[in-house]
C-alpha cells in the first residue's frame, strides 16, 4: 500500500511517500524550484517521491492534503465577520483568491497531479486529514513510542493553533486544542515582524538574537510585564487569550498595529537590515522567555492529561530548539521525540501516515533497533558518480577522485584542522530545515575566527547568528551539560562549564558586537553567547559517512565535534544536486567540496563568471 501525502499552498511545500507505514521519501518543493519556501503545487517533489518509491500515480492507495480547506475557508469567513467592519482591504485581496481555486481544491489538486504524469482522475482517491492531525501524526508515528503525549504548536491550521493528543498503538485522539485568533505561534511572529525579520522564516533569528538581552535587566523585565499584562493572558493550562487591539493578522495585511506596538515599548517597528540595538535584544529575549514560559505549561498540561511518560511535537513553535531544550530540562517527561520537519512541510508525511493508520486502521509496528522511523531525515535525493562527472565536466571543474573514503576523511579531516571551510554533500539529502551532515558546510569549532567567517564570508548574513556542533553521539558529555541524543539538531542544551571562559567584567553592559567577538569556550565557532549549543549528535548507524568524518577529526585533533551549518547561501534553499553544490563553491569564499568521493579545490577551479547578479536570485530571508 503506497500513500502519497502533500502539503501546499501556504508554505513549505513538500510530498512524502510512504509504503505500508514505511516512509520511502519525503522533500520539500523549494529544494528543486530554488525558492525558498516555496509554497507552489510540490510537482517536482511528487515526481522524486514516485521514483524513489518506484511507483506511478495510478499505482497509489491515495493522495492525501494536509489540512481541510473548507473548514479553513469557514474559518476565514467567520473571522471577517466577526471583527467587520475591520478586514474589508484583506477580504477584497483573499477572498477571491478563495473563490476562484482554494475553494475548488479538489479539481486543482488533481489538475495539478496531471502536470506529474498522466493518470486516471476517476480512480484517484484524495483524503484530507485535519492541519493539527497531520502534524500530530508526522511526530508519533515515526516515533518509537507506543504510548505518548503528541503536543503540536503553530500559528493556525483551519481553526486549532494548538492542540494535546494521545496516541496509542495505531490510534491518535484529540484531548485539547487552542483555537484562532489566539495563537503562540501568531504571537511569536508578531515579535519577528515588529523586530524586523521575515514572518514564516525569520523566526529563528529572533531565537538566536534573544540571548543577546539581558534577563536580569530592569528593560527586559518591564518588557515581560507588558507582554503579559497588555498582549497575552497566560493560564496555568498554557492556553493564551491575546488582545486583538494589537494585532491586525485576523483581517488584515500586517502582524501587528504598529504605532500602537511603538507606543507600548517605547521604540519603532526595526526595518528589514537596519542596525540591532540593545533594546531590540532585550524584546526578543523577552518574547522568548514568555513563549518558553506558555510552552512548558502546555507540557505539564499534556502530561497531566495523559499520565504518558513519552512526548512527541510538532508544528513550527517546534522548531524552537530553545524551548524544547528548556522542556527537557523541566523532567516533565521521560523520553522525547520532535518530528525533525516540524513546520508545514513536515505536514506531507503526517497526512499520509494519519490515512495509513487511522483512515484505513493498519497495524503500528515499531523497529526498536534504530532510533525512529525517520531513517535519519534522509529522505531527498542522492546522486550518482555519472552525474557528479557531468557537473564536473559543464564547468570544466577540477577534482580529485578518492577510491578510498577512509583516505577521503582523512584528508578531509586534515583541511577542517588547518581552518578551511569545507562544502560536505554526501548521500540523500536531509528532510526539514536542517542541514545533518549530507548537505552541510563544516569548520573547526575550535577555531576563534570560525563564526565570524562563517557567517560574512560564506553565508553573508548577519553576524550575530550562531552555528551548531555535530558532536559524536558518544562524546556528547564531554562538551555538553547533555547526556541524550539530539539526532535532528532540536535541542539547546549549556556548553559544560569547564569549557567556558569566564566574561569579562561589565560584560553585559558592552554592545552587541563587543560580546559577540568575546571568545566564550575552547569550541568558540559553536558557544552562543549565553554559553549554549544546537546539539546535533551523530550516530554511526544512522549517517556512517558523517560520523566517519568526525571521527578522523578527533583522530587529528582530540576534538569529537566541528561545525555544522546549512549548505545555501543566506535567502537560498539547502543545496540538492552536486551542480548547486559547485556553484556555491564558486560563489562564496569556501575552501574545498566534497561531493561523494569526489574533491574540488576552490583555489584549482577555473575562472567563475556569472551572467547575472546571483545574490538578486534569492529573496533575502
Amino acid at each position: 500500500m503506497k500513500i502519497l501525502g502533500i502539503s501546499a499552498f501556504y508554505h513549505d511545500s513538500a510530498a512524502a511517500i510512504i509504503e505500508n507505514g514505511e516512509i520511502i521519501a519525503a522533500v520539500q518543493e523549494e529544494r528543486f524550484t530554488r525558492k525558498k519556501h516555496d509554497s507552489s503545487f510540490p510537482v517536482n517533489a511528487i515526481k522524486y517521491c514516485l521514483k524513489e518509491a518506484g511507483t506511478s500515480l495510478n499505482e497509489l492507495e491515495a493522495v492525501v492534503f494536509y489540512d481541510k480547506p473548507l473548514l479553513k475557508f469557514e474559518r476565514l469567513l467567520e473571522t471577517y465577520y466577526g471583527f467587520a467592519p475591520v478586514g474589508v482591504s484583506s477580504f477584497v485581496v483573499s477572498i477571491p483568491v478563495w473563490i476562484k481555486e482554494k475553494m475548488f481544491l479538489k479539481k486543482l489538486i488533481r489538475d495539478e497531479l496531471e502536470k506529474v504524469e498522466e493518470y486516471d482522475r476517476k480512480k484517484m482517491k484524495l483524503l484530507f486529514p485535519e492541519h493539527h492531525l497531520s502534524h500530530a501524526a508526522s511526530a508519533y508515528y515515526p516515533s518509537s513510542f507506543e504510548d505518548a503525549a503528541i503536543l503540536t504548536i503553530d500559528g493556525v491550521g483551519e481553526w486549532a493553533t494548538a492542540s494535546i493528543c494521545h496516541g496509542k498503538g495505531k490510534n491518535i485522539r484529540v484531548l485539547k486544542e487552542l483555537q484562532f485568533p489566539h495563537s503562540v505561534g501568531l504571537l511569536y511572529s508578531a515579535f519577528t515582524y515588529f523586530l524586523g525579520f521575515k514572518v514564516n522564516s525569520g523566526e529563528y533569528k529572533l531565537m538566536g538574537l534573544a540571548p543577546y538581552g539581558n534577563l536580569d535587566s530592569t528593560q527586559v523585565k518591564g518588557y515581560i510585564e507588558k507582554i503579559k499584562s497588555v498582549l497575552v493572558d497566560i493560564k496555568a493550562d498554557g492556553s493564551v487569550w491575546l488582545n486583538q487591539k494589537y494585532f491586525t493578522y485576523a483581517t488584515g495585511l500586517r502582524m501587528v498595529p504598529d504605532s500602537r506596538w511603538e507606543k507600548l515599548f517605547g521604540f519603532a517597528r526595526r526595518k528589514s537590515e537596519t542596525p540591532l540595538e540593545q533594546y531590540h535584544c532585550d524584546l526578543g529575549a523577552a518574547i522568548q522567555f514568555v513563549t518558553e514560559e506558555i510552552v512548558v505549561k502546555m507540557v505539564q498540561e499534556a502530561k497531566k492529561l495523559t499520565g504518558s511518560e513519552n512526548l512527541c511535537m510538532a508544528g513550527g513553535v517546534a522548531l524552537n530548539c530553545v524551548a524544547n531544550g528548556k522542556i527537557q530540562k523541566e523532567n516533565i517527561f521521560k523520553n522525547y521525540f520532535i518530528q525533525p520537519a516540524a513546520g508545514d512541510a513536515g505536514g506531507a508525511l503526517g497526512c499520509a501516515l494519519a490515512a495509513y493508520y487511522i483512515h484505513y486502521e493498519k497495524e503500528r509496528k515499531i523497529d526498536l533497533s534504530k532510533l525512529d522511523g525517520m531513517k535519519g531525515s534522509y529522505l531527498g535525493p542522492e546522486f550518482s558518480d555519472k552525474e557528479i562527472e557531468q557537473v564536473a565536466r559543464k564547468y570544466n571543474a577540477n577534482f580529485k577522485k578518492y577510491e578510498s573514503f577512509d583516505e577521503l576523511v582523512n584528508m578531509v579531516a586534515a583541511y577542517l584542522a588547518e581552518g578551511n571551510v569545507v562544502g560536505w554533500h554526501q548521500g540523500r539529502m536531509e528532510f526539514g530545515p536542517r542541514a545533518l551532515g549530507n548537505r552541510s558546510i563544516l569548520g573547526d569549532a575550535r577555531n576563534s575566527e570560525m563564526q565570524k567567517k562563517l557567517n560574512l564570508k560564506i553565508k553573508y548574513r548577519e553576524s550575530f547568528r550562531p552555528f551548531a556542533p555535530s558532536v559524536l553521539a558518544e562524546d556528547c558529555p564531554e562538551y555538553f551539560d547533555y547526556n541524550g541524543i539530539s539526532p535532528y539538531m532540536m535541542l539547546v542544551h549549556p556548553v559544560k562549564e569547564a569549557r567556558r571562559n569566564s566574561y569579562p567584567e561589565g560584560f553585559k553592559e558592552f554592545g552587541i558586537k563587543d560580546k559577540l567577538y568575546h571568545q566564550r569556550s575552547d569550541i568558540p565557532a559553536v558557544t552562543h553567547i549565553d554559553y549554549s549549543a544546537r546539539i546535533q549528535t551523530v550516530h554511526k548507524e544512522s549517517n556512517e559517512k558523517y560520523w566517519k568524518l568526525i571521527q578522523a577529526f578527533k583522530q587529528k585533533t582530540g576534538c569529537g565535534l566541528i561545525v555544522n551549518t546549512s549548505f545555501n547561501v543566506r535567502g537560498e534553499p539547502i543545496v540538492c544536486t552536486p551542480e548547486d553544490s559547485y556553484k556555491c563553491l564558486m560563489r562564496t569564499e569556501m575552501d574545498f567540496l566534497v561531493v561523494g568521493n569526489y574533491v574540488f579545490n576552490k583555489a584549482e577551479q577555473p575562472l567563475w563568471k556569472e551572467g547575472i547578479e546571483w545574490k538578486s536570485e534569492y529573496v533575502l530571508d
